[in-house]
């Protein structure tokens, strides 16, 4: 299963340290079948009002050298790739974050027997609900457009075992986590000192995180 974080800073900050801590994290992490997060990672960053983004297929701790380049920003989201079938390994443009305008877009979770009404872009799950969230954040809020996804994805799904989405405007952080099992693993963690604030799927070394309410929009 895939490990994101997001970051938020009104003023910039040196994303170095926190990208080695995720990295780590992502390295021991492990779910509860034993699956990793080394199949590619993401990382994307504000610049200037605008998102850049550096994605590799090397799992993230085999990935350090791009964290040199990034610069100091006051937004940083970023991804640890679990692919959930052997063909979709090693495929680039399947890394998250996913980017389009001025949002930004992580997911990690597990769904079964999803049967919508209607054609999505995308192959894999994670771009599939991306098409989703996009098609309400041409007309919604993020907060709406959040809310409408997920009500589509409940009612036309016949399992979620877990759907956490993490979407950033370039202002505001927004988030859902919704999970039916392994609450240890799929829970999401806030931490906050002075005007950081960091959402992330687990807990980082050194720093104090605590789980956060499910099933609702929540705004950073």
């Amino acid at each position: 299963m895939c490990r994101f974080l997001l970051a938020k800073s009104k003023n910039k900050f040196d994303p170095k340290p926190l990208l080695d801590k995720f990295a780590e994290m992502s390295k021991e992490s492990k779910a509860y079948d034993g699956d990793w997060q080394g199949d590619g990672c993401g990382v994307s960053w504000l610049d200037k009002g605008k998102w850049q983004t550096k994605t590799s297929i090397k799992p993230i701790w085999k990935s350090t050298e791009i964290f040199s380049e990034i610069p100091e920003t006051s937004q940083l989201i970023v991804h640890a790739r679990s692919a959930s079938f052997p063909k979709h390994k090693g495929v680039l443009e399947y890394n998250q974050p996913y980017v389009y305008k001025n949002y930004a877009f992580v997911f990690n979770g597990l769904l079964k027997g999803v049967s919508l009404p209607y054609q999505l872009e995308g192959t894999i799950g994670a771009q599939k609900i991306w098409s989703l969230l996009k098609k309400f954040l041409v007309a919604f809020s993020p907060n709406e457009s959040l809310l409408r996804t997920v009500d589509i994805l409940n009612k036309h799904t016949r399992e979620i075992q877990a759907l956490n989405i993490g979407l950033s405007d370039g202002d505001e952080i927004y988030i859902y986590t919704q999970f039916g099992k392994h609450p240890d693993y799929y829970q999401l963690r806030s931490h906050q000192k002075d005007d950081l604030i960091i959402v992330c799927s687990e807990s980082l070394e050194g720093m104090e995180f605590r789980p956060i309410e499910t099933k609702r929009v929540l705004m950073y």
